[in-house]
C-alpha cells in the first residue's frame, strides 16, 4: 500500500508540474537513519588532516566544479605529495604498492544515488551549494559516513528553500 501512495504522489507530482501547479513546500516521507556508516576504506584516509593541510574539495574532486561526476584522485596525484611526506606509514606504503602496479584505489562509496536519479555536481555548485551542504562536514571527518539524507524528500525540499527547479525532468529522465 505504501507503493501505491508513493506511486500516486510521484505521477502527482510529475502531472501537476507538467500542468504547472506548484508542488507542495515541504515534503515528508521516510526518514533515514543518520548517520550510516560504510565499509572500511581501502587506505585510511583522513580528510581532516588534509584540510588542516590546507587542501580544498576540488585539490582531489577535481571534477566537482565542472563535471557531473566529482572523480576521485588518481594515485599519482596522491604519491605527488606522498613521496615524501609520511612515505614510512602502513598506508602510504598501500598507495606506493597500488601507484607501482597502476591500479585504482577502489574507495568506497559513501553517497550513492539510485541509478534512476541523475545528479550533477556542476550544475550544484555553479548554483552555490558548498560540499558540506550535501556531504556534511567532511573537513572535520578523519573516517567518512553518509550524515546527509540523499532522500528525495530531502532534495526537494532543499529545491524548494532554494527555489530551484521542481519538475520530475530535474532530476529524473523520463519517457526513455
Amino acid at each position: 500500500m505504501r507503493r501505491i501512495g508513493y506511486g500516486l504522489f510521484l505521477l502527482w507530482l510529475c502531472v501537476g508540474t507538467v500542468r504547472g501547479q506548484q508542488p507542495p513546500a515541504v515534503y515528508r516521507g521516510q526518514q533515514e537513519k543518520l548517520p550510516v556508516a560504510v565499509a572500511p576504506q581501502p587506505i585510511a584516509f583522513s580528510h581532516k588532516k588534509h584540510f588542516a593541510m590546507r587542501q580544498t574539495c576540488v585539490d582531489c574532486h577535481a571534477g566537482a566544479t565542472g563535471e557531473e561526476e566529482p572523480g576521485l584522485p588518481k594515485t599519482d596525484l596522491c604519491m605527488a605529495c606522498h613521496e615524501t611526506i609520511k612515505t614510512r606509514s602502513r598506508e602510504i606504503k598501500k598507495l606506493a604498492a597500488a601507484r607501482q602496479r597502476g591500479e585504482r584505489l577502489n574507495w568506497v562509496r559513501v553517497y550513492r544515488l539510485p541509478d534512476f536519479v541523475f545528479f550533477s555536481h556542476a550544475n550544484h555548485t555553479k548554483a552555490g551549494l558548498k560540499c558540506q551542504e550535501c556531504h556534511g562536514p567532511v573537513e572535520k571527518r578523519d573516517v567518512l559516513a553518509k550524515e546527509v539524507s540523499t532522500s528525495m524528500v530531502a532534495c526537494m525540499n532543499c529545491h524548494a528553500v532554494k527555489k530551484a527547479p521542481m519538475g520530475c525532468s530535474a532530476c529524473h529522465q523520463l519517457g526513455q
